[in-house]
């Protein structure tokens, strides 16, 4: 099993990097996240994550360890592939999907383009222990943001907005600041409505 590479980069894309180690190119998959890590440098250091299937060896490369760390979680629950796991990982950040895990929120992980009600919940269900332990957190309680969330619903709501639409522009506003105010997730919903 390969641990990492370090080599020469010799391409560069959003979605992959060539690396020559030892006089070989390697092909190495990897995520938004990841790209937007690797500076253009003559030398790179991925940490990476080999999958064999019957039909291809398909290596995967990440800046940091805990991206690798959240996307092997990712590949252990039931539905969700290798292609789904690096796209959730080019969507949100490995610690917006941790905290996303942890907290039990069902409409972050949703927000990814792919993934619907039924896989976002498999993967709370399925990773949400794990990664409380592995990650040494605390079991966190979503309660104060809930019901900030529900404050700025209602006040949109009372200002005339449809629920469906303005509950989705909530959701993003705490996704990037969970520690808001009710006024604060109201103005910058204002501002996206």
């Amino acid at each position: 099993m390969m641990h990492h590479l370090k080599g020469k980069l010799v391409e560069k894309n959003p979605t992959y990097v060539i690396i020559e180690c030892g006089g070989v190119g390697y092909f190495v998959n990897i995520s938004l996240h990841t790209f937007s890590k690797v500076q253009d440098v003559e030398l790179v250091y991925l940490y990476t994550h080999l999958q064999i299937k019957e039909d291809a060896h398909t290596l995967f490369g990440f800046a940091e360890k805990s991206e690798r760390e959240i996307f092997r979680l990712l590949l252990s629950v039931s539905g969700i592939g290798a292609s789904t796991a690096r796209t959730m990982l080019s969507s949100l950040s490995p610690v917006q999907i941790r905290d996303a895990i942890a907290n039990g929120d069902a409409a972050v992980i949703q927000s990814i383009k792919g993934i619907g009600v039924k896989t976002a919940q498999r993967v709370i269900l399925d990773l949400r222990d794990k990664v409380l332990k592995v990650y040494d957190m605390d079991e966190l309680s979503p309660t104060s943001s809930n019901t900030n969330k529900d404050e700025a619903l209602s006040a949109l709501e009372v200002l005339g907005f449809v629920r469906r639409q303005a509950e989705k522009i909530v959701d993003k506003v705490i996704s990037q600041d969970s520690s808001l105010s009710v006024e604060n997730i109201i103005k910058h919903a204002l501002k996206n409505l």
